[in-house]
């Protein structure tokens, strides 16, 4: 699912693909209907003021040393699609409306170690952008690459801590969120974003690390979302869920705290079965007590850090806490933004026998500056 305010208004919700703008000077805005179609909406949305592509996963070498990873490209468009009309002409090379946002991290989990990196660049002169021909999408911001082709997803970023290259083959095809795809964020329809995943990716490559280069396997996670409206007001930050469990399911949650203490209605999740089937799950088929927290030593705010969850269908029932206390991310370079996106364990039962799975969770609006401004 799984942030930007600020710049990028730290996950900016996000809208639909087929869709009509209001004017000729205004963004894109939802139409109600999303109309997803791949391997086209694996690409760039431009129009639409706030995009990103998101992977996490857990991965371990044959020594069973642990991993966890995340690599996240934003897109944002800083003006409507008709104020390029205004532009002189010939336009400078560097004058473009999208402007891109990388964050990667690692989570040493064994070494008990958590890294990132981040960078920001304007979408000229080869810098960063969007590239589609015959079925296959490049996103790249420098040394941040994702690759999304026809049958495998690759993923190359580089920083001077450390880097991964991963090959990543979706075991089920894309989860459309919501409405097939049409995934509610706030109260009006408007607020709502084009939102799919690839719940299990079978991951395989290398790790490179403290001078070190680990083979490593597991599963990863994608989340592709765009849209244009803003936060509603009076949501302070959300708590978003990724799980892949041992039986096969796959569980997404994403739970949009508001200031009163109470979560928006809006809340809810999808459950995909062992064969690919989905389920979506509203705000009353979910139950969720937060067992404890952490507070960072960096920016002092105090996160959820054990959770237990309960959800009617297939009769779920899990403990989720993080592998690594501290796996917060803190972007001054880019978004300005911090938040919380760690791997975790689960454990407990599904219909009856028991389960246990991985996966990550996105903590935002619990550090000062990562509360919206709208």
């Amino acid at each position: 699912m799984q942030l930007l305010y600020g710049i990028l208004l730290l996950m900016t919700f996000i809208s639909a693909a087929p869709v009509v703008a209001a004017e000729d000077e205004a963004y894109y805005a939802l139409s109600g209907s999303c109309n997803l179609e791949f391997p086209r909406d694996h690409g760039a949305h431009p129009g639409f003021r706030t995009e990103w592509w998101y992977y996490t996963g857990n991965v371990e070498t044959e020594q069973a040393r642990r991993f966890g990873y995340q690599l996240t490209i934003f897109r944002r468009q800083i003006s409507p699609p008709g104020a390029a009309r205004h532009w002189p002409d010939p336009a400078s090379k560097w004058r473009t409306q999208q402007l891109y946002l990388g964050h990667m991290a690692l989570s040493d989990i064994d070494g008990k170690g958590h890294y990132s990196e981040e960078d920001i660049s304007r979408g000229v002169l080869g810098l960063a952008g969007v590239r589609q021909t015959d079925g296959q999408v490049s996103v790249f911001i420098k040394n941040f690459v994702i690759e999304i082709g026809s049958k495998s997803h690759r993923l190359q970023a580089t920083s001077k801590k450390f880097s991964f290259d991963l090959f990543l083959k979706p075991i089920k095809g894309p989860v459309l969120h919501g409405v097939r795809g049409y995934s509610r964020k706030g109260d009006t329809p408007d607020r709502a974003s084009c939102y799919y995943s690839f719940s299990r990716l079978q991951t395989r490559g290398e790790i490179r690390f403290n001078d070190q280069e680990f083979a490593v396997d597991g599963l990863s996670w994608m989340d592709h979302e765009f849209s244009t409206a803003d936060l509603q007001p009076g949501i302070e930050g959300w708590d978003w869920f990724s799980l892949q469990l041992d039986n096969g399911s796959e569980l997404m949650l994403y739970l949009l705290r508001q200031a009163d203490g109470h979560l928006n209605p809006a809340s809810s999740g999808t459950l995909v079965d062992e064969n690919g089937s989905t389920h979506h799950l509203s705000l009353d088929a979910i139950e969720i007590e937060t067992l404890d927290t952490w507070e960072s030593p960096h920016s002092a705010a105090r996160y959820p850090s054990r959770w237990r969850l309960a959800v009617e269908i297939n009769d779920l029932q899990l403990f989720i806490e993080p592998n690594l206390a501290d796996q917060e991310m803190r972007t001054p370079g880019s978004t300005g933004v911090t938040y919380w996106e760690g791997s975790v364990f689960a454990s407990g039962q599904a219909r009856g026998k028991p389960v246990k799975g991985k996966g990550y969770v996105e903590l935002t609006g619990y550090a000062g500056g990562a509360k919206p401004t709208k």
